[in-house]
Formats: structure tokens, C-alpha cells, sequence
């Protein structure tokens, strides 16, 4: 894209966005979002960190495979990008996994804040300059495409990061990214912090300037677009805004500013905004990470008028009170009613408008959960099938599959739940337990028959649709407490990390749903755990 008002957008939901607590990902959903992310019109993609773990870099090498290769809305395939420390052995594993993408990148980072050449890093200010010189070169050999990043920018002294992103430049990088890495700064440092590196680094007409922001102020989004505004031409963003701490600038608001706002601001993106709601969904579901109701653009709220006086406006004109309309960012309805008479041909068209290609045994499979549901709804809304495309996602392949449950609960006698489980050896596991109520009889039956010790952070539910019949959806996220997994210790902190997995169920029956979200955050557990061991 040659205009020099063209805004590219790098997605970090699958490395950035992956690092909150609680956010890991299987590598299935990680293609699964992958996919929809190229559909959505991302211009670049980073899969994920390939020295991480063993499983990282098949799931990246994946997504090159399949995604790096698969034409986005404007015909070309999004570049896949790896990250990696400004090591070798990280430079090498990044290109292992990215290589078999159309368009691949190699994005590696070091630090040039004081406190962290001090601290983290225990190098001298010369050493970090030899080391990013070295490092960009080094990549450099593997592909053309090669970002690198000063970790804490806003917190370096910007004289120093004149220098850092000249030699960067020198030894051959194309796209220098700017991190404000822990919120640090407001809209008018951060601003000046572009415009001056813009001015003042040496050969910066050959890179594009990219900006990375977080969230611990409040002020990721408004950072990024001071950073834009100032001549940055690549904004990193996540769905949702997830990510470390606070999380990062959320990709919907950027992409909805920039449009809602064009004549102010100036610039574009190649976002397809009318997939903007299933990608957040999809996100939110697989994450286990709900999105809050006043959330913009992607909240439940966002679009929604209580008060007498709003309604009143909206009613005689629209525009009084929404400065977008909610079809831009994928919230409409079709005039395709789905019923319980609806028949396969319309079910998968139906789909495959929402974004969702399914044929084969996979559509003989959607079609049963289909009808099971029509039986009991009168009418299946877009949320509905959404929500039963995520479910048997999270249902397909497990370690231990659902296979029935029976609840006894009430004012009279002890909450009972018998649940009976097919394990990962195809065997039949039956466990009957009383518990403090009917979900809590239910977790502790699957509990007794799967034995991966955690600790129960949160549990949401919440309903699709309106109305009495309306299919529950159940989000759910756990701790490990396996003493294995619990000495592990994160490559990119080298600190014990916390083991968290989310799970996400869907069901007219609100306690069925709650045992496959709690069951998919286990099976999700025992995966990571056997990783481990095939690893080691």
C-alpha cells in the first residue's frame, strides 16, 4: 500500500494479547483466530513466539502455513511475523516457524530504557547498541521484512533512541516499532516522542515507524493515535485490547476512530469493520476473557439507550445519540430466519456468511447440534449459531469429551451431580458427588474423574439472546496446580509463572454449558501439561 496516509495494522492478539493471565490459547484456536484475523483485513499478524515453547513455534509454523498464504480483503496474504529476543537462538527458532509464510517478518526487541539496561538487562548503554546492530544483521540473513523494537521506549532517553534505531536501520531493518511498554506516557509525550524520532534517527526514510502501546493509564488509544497523527504508519493493537497488565491498545477502537473520525484525522485502514463483532466474540470465547459491558465499540452497551431522553432522540433521529451505526462493526440481522424446519443448504450458507466455511463431517456434526437446539428455540439468532460454533470448537478433539449429566438440586435434599466422561483412551468414566450447589456438584464430579488440580478464578454466564429459551453462554478460568507445571518459568520473564486457562461452553441448559466450559478449561490444563512433558 503506497498512500502515505495508510494506516498498517499489526495484530499482537496471539503473542501480546496471549500473555494476559488466563489467555492461553491452543494451537486450533489460534488458527481459528488466525483465519478470521486475514479475513478481517490485519496487514500483519504476529503468530506468536516461536522460542517459547516447542508448541508456540508449531502453532506459528501453522499459521504461516495456512494463513500466511490465504489472500486478505485486499488480495494479498497478511505478513506473519515471529517474535524473538535479540538472540540467536531466538532469531533462528522465529524464522523456523515463519518461513513458509508468503510474506514473512522477523521482529526482535531489546531493551534501551535505563532502568531496564540497569536492571534487566545488566548491560551498558554501548552494549545494547553492538547487540541491536548484531542481532538486526543476523536476521537480516533469514528474510528482507525485519522490525525491530526498543522494549520501553517511552521511558529511554530519546537521544539514545536516535542512535539504537540508526544502527537498527543500518543493519537492515524495515519497520522500527516504538513500545511505550508499561503505559507510561500521555498523548502529547508520546506524540513528540514520534515526531522527534521521525526528525532526528538517521536513515528513518527507509522504515516505517510503528507504534505499541499499553493500557496502565487509560491512554492506550489515545498514545497510538498521537503516535499516527505525528507519522507513524503501522499501529500494534489486539482484539479487545488484551494483553500484559492492563492490555494493549484495542484494535477495534483504533480501526473505528480512524474511520468515524476520517475527516479529522486523516488517515485509513484496510479493516473489514463489519467483522469486527465476531472476531471480538470470538476473541472473548476462546480467551475465556468476557468483554466488559461499557467496552467500546465491542461492549454489550456500546449500542444499547436506557435513559428516556436518549431514546427519545434515537427514535426521531439516529445520529442524536451514535456517532456509528452498529452495522459498521458487524451487528446486524438477516432476513434468513433459521428454524427448527431449516435445513442443512441454509444452515451452511448461513454460516458461511458469518465467516464460518464448515462442510463434511464437521457440518453433519453443527447441523445435529443445530436441530437439538430449534427443538427447544422457536427461532436461532446469528448469536446463537455463533455461540454453537464456538462451543463445538471447544468440544472437538478433547482430552475427555461429555458424554451425559444428571442434576438433583433444591430446597430438599443435598445437590447431586453425576456426569459420565469419555476419556482421552475412549474409556467410559462415571462419578456421582454432592456438592454446595448444582454447578459445584457438577465441577467437582468432573473433577474426581479427571484429576488435573485447579483452582477455580472465575465464572461468568451470560445469555445469548433474549427470552426464556435463550442458549446460555459460560465462561470459566482456572489456575493449574499441578506442582510440575507450578515450577515452570516464563521465557519471557524468566519469574514462576501463574498457569491460567479459560474455557467456554454454550447450552440451552445453562448447567450442560457450565460443565463444557469447565471441562475444555481442564482439557485445556492437561494439554498444556503433556506439552511440558514431550518437551522435557
Amino acid at each position: 500500500m503506497n498512500d502515505s496516509n495508510y494506516i498498517r495494522i499489526f495484530d499482537t492478539t496471539l503473542r501480546d494479547g496471549e500473555q494476559s493471565p488466563g489467555a492461553t490459547l491452543t494451537s486450533a484456536e489460534k488458527l481459528e483466530i488466525a483465519r478470521t484475523l486475514a479475513r478481517l483485513g490485519v496487514d500483519v499478524m504476529e503468530a506468536g513466539f516461536p522460542a517459547a515453547s516447542p508448541d508456540d513455534l508449531r502453532a506459528v509454523q501453522t499459521i504461516a502455513q495456512e494463513v500466511g498464504n490465504m489472500a486478505g480483503p485486499s488480495g494479498e496474504p497478511p505478513i506473519i511475523c515471529g517474535l524473538a529476543r535479540a538472540h540467536k537462538g531466538d532469531i533462528d527458532k522465529a524464522w523456523e516457524a515463519v518461513q513458509y509464510a508468503a510474506r514473512p517478518r522477523i521482529h526482535t526487541f531489546l531493551a534501551t530504557s535505563p532502568v531496564h539496561m540497569k536492571y534487566k538487562l545488566q548491560m551498558d548503554p554501548e552494549e545494547v547498541v553492538d547487540q541491536v546492530r548484531e542481532m538486526v544483521a543476523y536476521a537480516k540473513q533469514y528474510c528482507d521484512d525485519i522490525e525491530f523494537s526498543p522494549e520501553d521506549a517511552g521511558r529511554s532517553d530519546p537521544e539514545f533512541l536516535y542512535l539504537v534505531l540508526g544502527e537498527a536501520i543500518k543493519a537492515g531493518a524495515t519497520t522500527l516499532n516504538i513500545p511505550d511498554t508499561v503505559g507510561y506516557t500521555t498523548p502529547d509525550e508520546f506524540g513528540g516522542l514520534i515526531a522527534g524520532i521521525i526528525e532526528h534517527t538517521p536513515g528513518i526514510e527507509k522504515a516505517i515507524v510503528s507504534v505499541h502501546c499499553h493500557d496502565d493509564l487509560g491512554l492506550a488509544t489515545a498514545n497510538t493515535l498521537a503516535g499516527l497523527r505525528a507519522g507513524a504508519r503501522q499501529a500494534e493493537v489486539t482484539m479487545n485490547g488484551i494483553g500484559e497488565r492492563a492490555g494493549n491498545t484495542s484494535l477495534e477502537e483504533i480501526a473505528m476512530a480512524i474511520k468515524t473520525r476520517a475527516a479529522h484525522i486523516g488517515l485509513t485502514t484496510g479493516i473489514e469493520t463489519t467483522l469486527i463483532t465476531r472476531a471480538s466474540r470470538m476473541v472473548s470465547n476462546y480467551t475465556g476473557m468476557p468483554v466488559q459491558p461499557n467496552k467500546a465499540i465491542v461492549g454489550a452497551n456500546a449500542f444499547a439507550h436506557e435513559a428516556g431522553i436518549h431514546q427519545d432522540g434515537m427514535l426521531k433521529n439516529e445520529e442524536t445519540y451514535e456517532i456509528m451505526r452498529p452495522e459498521t462493526v458487524g451487528l446486524t440481522h438477516s432476513e434468513l430466519v433459521l428454524g427448527k424446519h431449516s435445513g442443512r443448504h441454509a444452515l451452511r450458507m448461513r454460516l458461511e456468511e458469518l465467516g464460518y466455511v464448515v462442510e463434511g463431517e464437521e457440518l453433519k456434526t453443527i447441523f445435529a447440534r443445530f436441530k437439538e437446539v430449534a427443538d427447544k428455540k422457536k427461532s436461532i439468532a446469528d448469536a446463537d449459531l455463533e455461540a454453537l460454533m464456538t462451543d463445538q470448537m471447544y468440544q472437538t478433539d478433547k482430552m475427555y469429551q461429555l458424554d451425559g449429566l444428571q442434576v438433583t438440586s433444591g430446597t430438599m435434599g443435598l445437590p447431586t451431580a453425576a456426569v459420565r466422561l469419555i476419556g482421552p483412551d475412549g474409556v467410559l468414566h462415571t462419578k456421582a458427588v454432592v456438592g454446595k450447589g448444582p454447578v459445584d456438584a457438577v465441577f467437582k464430579a468432573i473433577d474426581a474423574v479427571v484429576g488435573m488440580p485447579v483452582t477455580l478464578h472465575e465464572y461468568v454466564v451470560r445469555a445469548v439472546t433474549e427470552g426464556i429459551d435463550a442458549i446460555g453462554e459460560v465462561t470459566v478460568r482456572v489456575e493449574a496446580e499441578d506442582e510440575e507445571m507450578k515450577k515452570r518459568k516464563s521465557p519471557q520473564t524468566g519469574k514462576v509463572r501463574r498457569w491460567m486457562f479459560g474455557g467456554y461452553g454454550a447450552d440451552t441448559d445453562i448447567i450442560v454449558a457450565s460443565a463444557h466450559a469447565y471441562l475444555s478449561a481442564l482439557n485445556n490444563s492437561l494439554a498444556a501439561r503433556e506439552r511440558m512433558a514431550t518437551a522435557d
